[in-house]
């Protein structure tokens, strides 16, 4: 479960950037294409997050669906699935997003 070693780098990240303060919040964007299971984040955020300025804060992650651009007809299309064809039946695909994974907002008081 590399989502385990993924939140634990969340994390290093938010407290590095803020060194001081009560953290109330983290905002994530996991894109749908990114192969990060958002639901496995949530679950090892309480884990890593335990005895840290992160305990108790909420985690609220968006998924944004992918899109893609045909490189045969143009047509920009959404991607939900790893494996990529266009309407025209092309399968050169370049894909646009759908692969983030960021810190998007980290919420102090």
């Amino acid at each position: 479960m590399h989502e385990l070693s993924v939140t634990q780098s969340i994390v290093d990240a938010v407290l590095h950037a803020v060194p001081d303060g009560e953290i109330k919040g983290v905002h994530l964007e996991i894109g749908k294409l990114s192969g990060v299971v958002p639901d496995a984040v949530r679950f090892c955020f309480e884990i890593v997050a335990a005895d840290s300025r992160l305990q108790g804060a909420d985690l609220e992650i968006t998924e944004p669906s992918g899109r893609g651009r045909c490189r045969s007809c143009g047509a920009e299309f959404e991607i939900d699935d790893f494996i990529v064809l266009c309407s025209c039946g092309s399968a050169d695909v370049a894909v646009l997003s759908g692969q983030e994974l960021r810190i998007k907002a980290v919420e102090v008081v």
